[in-house]
């Protein structure tokens, strides 16, 4: 019987990181070396695949197989490569710009086909790379290079992409928060189909604080909720906050108060295929709202690159050739002498 191999971190690290000291993708990095060695699936059995920016370094400093593609082409590239060998697990990395700017189109689409992929998107809400214009996730007002003015434009939320594609795993954590994010890396890594999470990632030279509210221990015990499957809904500094439902609304309650108690909350099912109440966790905000953290959905469906290989599996026992030799002898033939 073969002995089965147990890795470490180390096992997945290349090279020296070339990023900003402060930058939040170096904590995200060692997360994801974590959560690989917990996961199990050896270096040779993985593709990092990025597009451009700076989260799209990420791929040089993985023992794994690595491809860093063109702007906004990481999902494209990634889905060549998940179709073309089914067993090979793929992390496609980019940023809020590289993702949902120009590689918008791809990232929507790979969600609707439902492909296994593992997207991770390190969201610093600006362009990093090109020293500091606005990117799509930036706020409406949001001051920078390219709008001195304050941006005028609405931006993407993430989570409204995901389930507006018909995404069925999103999960949220925060750069800096090593336990959180190993804990939704690994289950993006089991979840079977496409898979996306948001890293809420700080820039400390062209947008620092912007994710403040949730930076540190402290502040994510006053502004976030952790959602776990099965478990209610509470949060607060004392676990002294949850969750109810309000008509079709949320609304926080402080347990004690009006005689509630954890009874009242509300309960995660990350696995409901409705993802009405999964939106409105994900879209939550301060200050009236604690941020969502953790998984928010988590539910299965057939993937794309599965459906496509058994489509072939299926035309092709029913063809009377299965080469190109029997595909000539299938009609009339002639010897010449």
């Amino acid at each position: 019987m073969d002995e089965i191999k147990t890795y470490t971190a180390q096992d997945y690290k290349s090279g020296q990181p070339r990023w900003c000291p402060g930058c939040g993708d170096h904590a995200f990095l060692g997360s994801l070396h974590k959560a690989l060695a917990e996961l199990g699936v050896p270096p040779h059995q993985i593709a990092v695949i990025s597009g451009i920016g700076c989260s799209s370094r990420l791929p040089y400093y993985m023992n794994t197989y690595g491809m860093h593609t063109i702007h906004g082409r990481a999902a494209a590239i990634s889905t060549g490569a998940k179709v073309a060998n089914p067993d090979l697990t793929i992390w496609q990395v980019s940023g809020d710009g590289d993702g949902l700017a120009i590689g918008g189109n791809h990232f929507i689409h790979a969600l609707r086909r439902n492909i296994d992929l593992n997207m991770i998107l390190l969201n610093n809400r600006i362009y990093g790379l090109t020293k500091g214009q606005y990117s799509p996730t930036s706020a409406r007002g949001f001051v920078s290079k390219s709008s001195p003015y304050g941006t005028v434009e609405d931006p993407f939320r993430p989570a409204e992409l995901c389930f507006g594609a018909r995404g069925q795993f999103f999960a949220r954590c925060v750069a800096v928060d090593g336990k959180g994010c190993v804990d939704v890396l690994k289950a993006a890594g089991k979840h079977k189909g496409a898979s996306v999470v948001e890293v809420l990632q700080n820039c400390i030279i062209f947008n620092n604080g912007t994710h403040d509210s949730v930076a540190t221990p402290s502040a994510r015990a006053k502004n976030a909720i952790y959602l776990e499957h099965g478990k209610p809904m509470i949060f607060g500094e004392n676990r002294e906050y949850g969750l109810m439902q309000d008509g079709f609304s949320l609304k926080v309650v402080k347990l004690g108060e009006n005689g509630i108690t954890e009874k009242d909350l509300l309960v995660h099912d990350a696995h409901c295929e409705d993802h009405t109440l999964h939106l409105k966790l994900a879209l939550m905000e301060g200050p009236d709202f604690p941020i969502a953290l953790g998984v928010i959905r988590d539910v299965e469906a057939p993937s794309y690159e599965m459906a496509v290989h058994e489509q072939i599996d299926d035309i092709s026992s029913k063809k009377k050739y299965h080469n190109f030799k029997e595909l000539l002898l299938t009609n009339d033939t002639w010897e010449v002498k």
